[in-house]
């Protein structure tokens, strides 16, 4: 079974820093493609960082600069370092996680850490 676990969401205040930890277990063949994505309180998803099989990393414009993602020395872990947090940074964030090249989609989501950011 497919599992998908974030950790490491809290309060901070602007300027502050966070970072997120990202675990993904099941997968017969290893993990190849992982992603943050956050959704704020009345908008709609949005995809932060994404790591591809090949290591390509994309990350989003809203927050380039500020945060980096990178993949632990297990395969399955993905983490995310934030810095320099702003308010519009409040949102629950969430991991995925799929078998294969990233535009094949991510097949497992986990249920997301919140991060609180205060001005």
């Amino acid at each position: 079974q497919v599992q998908v676990v974030e950790s490491g969401g809290g309060s901070v205040q602007a300027g502050g820093s966070l970072r997120l930890s990202c675990a993904a277990s099941g997968y017969t063949y290893g993990v190849y493609c992982m992603g943050w994505f956050r959704q704020a309180s009345g908008k709609e998803r949005e995809g932060i960082a994404v790591i591809d099989i090949d290591g390509t990393t994309n990350v989003a414009d809203s927050v380039k600069g500020r945060f980096t993602a990178s993949k632990g020395n297990a395969k399955n872990t993905l983490f995310l370092q934030m810095n320099s947090l702003k308010a519009e940074d409040t949102a629950m964030y969430y991991c995925a996680a799929g078998g294969g090249y990233c535009s094949n989609g991510f097949t497992a989501w986990g249920q997301g850490t919140q991060v609180t950011v205060s001005s």
